[in-house]
């Protein structure tokens, strides 16, 4: 039997139409966030970056395409893992069914990680992905954009993420234990796997220069989730007790 509060229909609705009003205001909320997100000062971008791509190595305005607009998604897939991160890849489960739309808005959409791009292609062949994806190996990209640290960083904790020092799951000492298994999931240990982390940037493009618009990093992907927009609708919402996602073709493996 249910223990959860149960109502009449008409008590329902009552109820209902109080949360609309909080759903209502948390979207207006919502609209300024984005007002203030686009009035945020563009930072020229001078630095020479190149990545491998299907396409050859190319420079950063040629990762836009012929659009205004570019936005990266940075994958947690570093030059020693031997597979992409289980989180980063459910995440990136949501990105086909955005980027034909987001090329047809003048918005060229691309995710980049560290790892050499035949181990990228190999991994999206597996996860029967479309969308561009860019090897930025040997650079200074995801360093620069605060989501790959070096080995010196973290043992000196100096690892500025999500703009502050220290204070994230992954440089807690003990490791935490999703932490190690996402790593092992990874075919990694977990310093290694902690040397880089999840993130989107923005660029826009005008007169052939590049300008860095926005970063996001942790918890400020939580909109980028097709899964969790679901689940916060759902009559459990997210329900958890710790790690229970995987990489979508390893539901129901033993």
């Amino acid at each position: 039997m249910t223990t959860h509060i149960t109502a009449t229909r008409e008590s329902w609705l009552a109820a209902r139409r109080e949360l609309l009003e909080a759903e209502k205001a948390l979207t207006r909320q919502s609209d300024e966030l984005v007002r203030r997100r686009q009035e945020l000062p563009w930072v020229r971008v001078d630095k020479a970056y190149r990545f491998d791509t299907e396409e050859g190595s190319v420079a950063l305005p040629e990762l836009f395409k012929g659009r205004s607009q570019l936005l990266v998604y940075h994958f947690m897939f570093g030059p020693d893992y031997k597979a992409g991160c289980p989180s980063c890849s459910a995440l990136a489960d949501g990105f086909d069914g955005s980027v034909v739309h987001l090329a047809n808005h003048d918005v060229a959409f691309c995710v980049v990680s560290r790892a050499p791009l035949a181990r990228l292609q190999a991994y999206k062949q597996r996860m029967g992905w479309s969308f561009p994806w860019a090897s930025s190996a040997g650079g200074d990209f995801n360093f620069d954009f605060n989501v790959s640290f070096t080995e010196q960083q973290q043992r000196e904790g100096g690892i500025d993420y999500n703009y502050e020092r220290g204070g994230h799951a992954m440089d807690a000492t003990p490791v935490p234990a999703p932490v190690a298994e996402f790593a092992a999931m990874s075919g990694t240990d977990a310093a290694t796997y902690a040397r880089d982390r999840p993130g989107m940037s923005a660029f826009v493009i005008e007169d052939g220069v590049v300008y860095h618009t926005y970063s996001a990093y942790s918890r400020g992907l939580d909109g980028l989730w097709g899964m969790y927009q679901w689940l916060d609708r759902a009559p459990k919402g997210r329900n958890e007790a710790g790690i229970w996602w995987r990489r979508h073709d390893e539901y129901g493996r033993s």
